[in-house]
Protein backbone atom coordinates (compact mmCIF):
# COMPACT_ATOMS: atom_id res chain seq x y z
CA UNK A 1 0.00 0.00 0.00
CA UNK A 2 1.43 3.40 -1.07
CA UNK A 3 -1.59 5.94 0.13
CA UNK A 4 -4.45 5.56 2.00
CA UNK A 5 -6.66 8.41 3.19
CA UNK A 6 -10.14 9.61 3.74
CA UNK A 7 -9.02 13.14 4.11
CA UNK A 8 -8.16 13.27 0.48
CA UNK A 9 -9.94 15.52 -2.35
CA UNK A 10 -12.24 14.28 -5.01
CA UNK A 11 -12.50 16.69 -7.89
CA UNK A 12 -14.04 16.24 -10.87
CA UNK A 13 -13.92 17.64 -14.04
CA UNK A 14 -15.64 18.25 -16.92
CA UNK A 15 -15.89 14.78 -18.96
CA UNK A 16 -13.77 12.94 -16.84
CA UNK A 17 -14.50 10.43 -14.22
CA UNK A 18 -13.22 12.06 -10.58
CA UNK A 19 -9.43 12.04 -9.55
CA UNK A 20 -8.55 11.73 -6.23
CA UNK A 21 -5.88 13.70 -4.69
CA UNK A 22 -4.23 12.62 -1.28
CA UNK A 23 -2.97 14.11 1.73
CA UNK A 24 1.02 13.91 1.85
CA UNK A 25 1.44 12.64 4.86
CA UNK A 26 -1.32 9.76 3.97
CA UNK A 27 1.50 8.38 1.21
CA UNK A 28 4.23 6.72 1.96
CA UNK A 29 7.05 9.14 0.54
CA UNK A 30 9.80 6.58 0.53
CA UNK A 31 8.12 5.36 -2.09
CA UNK A 32 8.49 8.83 -5.08
CA UNK A 33 11.88 9.89 -6.68
CA UNK A 34 10.93 13.71 -8.31
CA UNK A 35 10.35 13.33 -12.44
CA UNK A 36 11.12 16.20 -14.46
CA UNK A 37 7.93 16.04 -15.94
CA UNK A 38 5.57 19.24 -15.91
CA UNK A 39 2.42 19.73 -17.28
CA UNK A 40 -0.06 22.95 -17.35
CA UNK A 41 -3.42 22.72 -16.50
CA UNK A 42 -5.81 25.60 -17.66
CA UNK A 43 -7.62 25.66 -14.62
CA UNK A 44 -5.19 24.42 -11.72
CA UNK A 45 -1.80 25.61 -12.75
CA UNK A 46 1.29 23.62 -13.42
CA UNK A 47 1.71 19.92 -12.11
CA UNK A 48 4.72 18.42 -10.91
CA UNK A 49 5.42 14.97 -11.44
CA UNK A 50 6.81 11.75 -9.12
CA UNK A 51 7.59 8.11 -10.13
CA UNK A 52 6.40 5.41 -7.90
CA UNK A 53 9.10 2.94 -7.27
CA UNK A 54 8.65 -0.26 -5.32
CA UNK A 55 11.32 -2.59 -5.41
CA UNK A 56 12.36 -3.71 -8.83
CA UNK A 57 8.95 -2.33 -10.15
CA UNK A 58 9.33 1.57 -11.25
CA UNK A 59 6.34 3.06 -12.44
CA UNK A 60 7.75 6.46 -14.63
CA UNK A 61 5.65 9.77 -14.01
CA UNK A 62 2.37 7.98 -11.98
CA UNK A 63 2.32 10.71 -9.35
CA UNK A 64 1.63 14.57 -9.42
CA UNK A 65 0.35 17.54 -7.25
CA UNK A 66 0.15 21.02 -7.89
CA UNK A 67 2.38 23.31 -5.30
CA UNK A 68 1.24 26.16 -6.61
CA UNK A 69 -2.27 25.66 -7.52
CA UNK A 70 -4.21 28.77 -9.14
CA UNK A 71 -6.55 30.73 -7.73
CA UNK A 72 -9.93 28.60 -6.85
CA UNK A 73 -7.74 25.28 -6.42
CA UNK A 74 -5.39 26.22 -3.33
CA UNK A 75 -7.42 23.12 -1.41
CA UNK A 76 -5.29 20.79 -3.75
CA UNK A 77 -1.80 22.45 -2.54
CA UNK A 78 0.83 19.43 -2.37
CA UNK A 79 -1.86 16.63 -2.41
CA UNK A 80 -0.99 13.88 -4.45
CA UNK A 81 -3.07 12.29 -7.25
CA UNK A 82 -1.82 9.15 -8.72
CA UNK A 83 -2.51 7.33 -12.57
CA UNK A 84 -4.61 4.33 -11.57
CA UNK A 85 -3.20 2.11 -14.96
CA UNK A 86 0.09 1.65 -13.44
CA UNK A 87 -0.46 0.57 -9.88
CA UNK A 88 -1.31 -3.24 -8.95
CA UNK A 89 -4.87 -1.91 -8.11
CA UNK A 90 -6.60 1.46 -6.65
CA UNK A 91 -9.57 1.69 -4.40
CA UNK A 92 -12.57 3.94 -3.48
CA UNK A 93 -13.58 2.28 -0.37
CA UNK A 94 -13.79 -1.52 -1.43
CA UNK A 95 -14.61 -0.93 -5.12
CA UNK A 96 -11.74 -1.59 -7.32
CA UNK A 97 -11.31 1.18 -10.21
CA UNK A 98 -10.70 0.88 -14.05
CA UNK A 99 -8.45 3.98 -15.23
CA UNK A 100 -9.75 6.86 -17.35
CA UNK A 101 -9.10 6.21 -21.14
CA UNK A 102 -6.35 7.29 -22.87
CA UNK A 103 -3.21 8.15 -21.34
CA UNK A 104 -3.30 11.62 -20.51
CA UNK A 105 -6.03 11.83 -18.07
CA UNK A 106 -5.94 10.09 -14.16
CA UNK A 107 -9.77 9.63 -13.28
CA UNK A 108 -10.72 6.73 -11.87
CA UNK A 109 -13.86 4.84 -13.10
CA UNK A 110 -16.25 3.05 -10.78
CA UNK A 111 -19.49 1.29 -11.53
CA UNK A 112 -21.12 4.06 -11.12
CA UNK A 113 -19.61 6.54 -13.53
CA UNK A 114 -21.66 7.14 -16.73
CA UNK A 115 -19.63 7.92 -20.20
CA UNK A 116 -18.20 9.21 -22.70
CA UNK A 117 -15.45 10.86 -20.90
CA UNK A 118 -12.57 12.66 -21.77
CA UNK A 119 -9.79 9.76 -23.68
CA UNK A 120 -12.02 7.64 -25.11
CA UNK A 121 -11.33 7.73 -29.15
CA UNK A 122 -13.23 10.59 -30.40
CA UNK A 123 -13.33 13.00 -27.53
CA UNK A 124 -9.46 14.44 -28.47
CA UNK A 125 -11.27 17.63 -29.35
CA UNK A 126 -13.80 18.05 -26.46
Amino acid sequence: MVAESIRGYRVIETASPPTYYFPPEDVLQKFLEPSSQTTLCEWKGVARYWSLRVGDRVAPHAAWSYPEPAPGYEAIRGYLAFYPGPMDACYVGDTRVDPQPGSYYGGWVTPEIVGPCKGEPGSENW
